[in-house]
């Protein structure tokens, strides 16, 4: 069974794991790979009690194929990995998105690049969870930065996986991997669990015609209906079908029913920023001591505010821009990376503000006072 209701003390791997079966996924396939290992071993253990199965696979990319294959069969799948599996995996990412896959991706960030720092925290995995395949698609990634969230947001991941039919990227981190805290599990009647769409009759059906929120009804195979899925371009039947027309619908389609729905999508958390005229960009555990750095500047009468990134694609441009116009005259994005967020922060500020990037390579997080100083920096400069 899933958790009973009531307070449980749980690193981030295991919280992502109950929140996986807490949302219904029943089917797992993966590889070790450090800092997530911890993950797949609890889903090894949880599955069979809830009916669910596990299966550890020889590589990533036999992971990735397995479950969508296994989606295809009617179950709510999941992978996790870090950084070196989650390349292995970009070029089936891309044929999750063309086939309309629902699945749910964990990516356990370390130091990079290659093998790097496997033991030790990194974030630089951000877009490559954005563009990691290749051709043009629109995808989901999500960010927790407690092991609540880790619970919570592993629920929305398998929510939009299945409400959009399309992969979402959970992007953890090392540092919240492994870290335990309290973590609330609410009663059953207080989750909100999205099931897949069905087809409503196998009349004239077409497994690739979208309702009018652009997202088709998805059939299992083996229940009676016409199926033809391919990574090739193809039109309403599934059918390969070299012609630029279908080409641009398809495409078209397959980034809009994101597109369109981004302000649904995106998940954003201000601390803060009713007054502020400066903002930490951040995400993951690097929200951790940002917060205490916004506590420690507004004590020394500095308006400091914090944007904490929840959902990181689709990005919040619209919000970014919307603070940048109306008051917040610099961001400091803090990353564990050597500026990925920074350059989309930009793109969003437009020139109406200042945005410096505070790194680290990977390895360490950021501390209160580092942030601190470079927000007391940038406060001078700008006089």
């Amino acid at each position: 069974m899933s958790l009973a209701p009531g307070i449980y003390f749980l690193s981030g791997n295991y919280a992502v794991a109950e929140g996986a079966i807490m949302a219904g996924c029943r089917f797992f396939a993966g590889y070790p790979i450090t800092p997530s290992s911890e993950l797949a071993e609890r889903m090894a253990r949880r599955l069979p009690q809830v009916g669910g199965i596990f299966v550890q696979m020889e590589d990533e990319i036999a992971s990735i194929v397995t479950i969508i294959g296994a989606s295809w069969g009617g179950l709510k799948a999941m992978t996790a990995t870090s950084g070196p599996g989650f390349s292995l995996m970009q070029e089936n990412i891309g044929l999750a998105v063309m086939m309309e896959t629902p699945i749910v991706i964990v990516d356990v960030q370390r130091a990079g690049p290659s093998t790097g720092m496997p033991t030790y925290i990194g974030q630089g995995d951000v877009m490559q969870a954005k563009w990691g395949s290749h051709g043009q698609y629109e995808i989901i990634a999500l960010s927790p930065s407690t092991v609540q969230e880790c619970f919570d947001l592993t629920i929305r991941a398998f929510n939009l996986a299945e409400r959009y039919r399309v992969p979402v990227i959970v992007l953890m981190d090392e540092r919240l991997s492994h870290l335990y805290e309290k973590v609330r599990v609410p009663s059953p009647d207080e989750i909100v669990i999205i099931e897949r769409k069905r087809p409503r009759s196998r009349e004239n059906f077409l497994p690739f015609m979208p309702d009018e929120d652009l997202v088709p009804p998805m059939p299992p195979v083996g229940e009676g209906f016409r199926i033809h899925a391919t990574g090739l371009t193809h039109d309403e039947r599934g059918y390969p079908h070299m012609d630029p027309e279908v080409q641009e619908r398809l495409v078209r389609r397959l980034c809009d029913k994101i597109r369109k729905h981004a302000d649904e999508i995106i998940d954003v958390d201000t601390y803060a920023m009713d007054d502020a005229e400066l903002a930490i960009v951040t995400f993951g555990s690097v929200a951790r001591p940002a917060i205490r750095a916004v506590k420690l500047a507004r004590e020394n009468g500095i308006k400091l505010g914090l944007i904490k990134l929840r959902t990181i694609w689709p990005f919040p441009e619209k919000l970014i821009e919307e603070y940048a116009t109306n008051g917040v005259k610099a961001f400091i994005v803090a990353e564990i990376n050597y500026g990925q967020i920074y350059h989309v922060v930009r793109e969003a500020v437009a020139g109406n503000a200042k945005v410096h990037l505070l790194p680290k390579m990977g390895g360490a997080i950021h501390t209160p006072d580092e942030i601190l100083d470079e927000v007391v920096m940038v406060k001078r400069n700008a006089r």
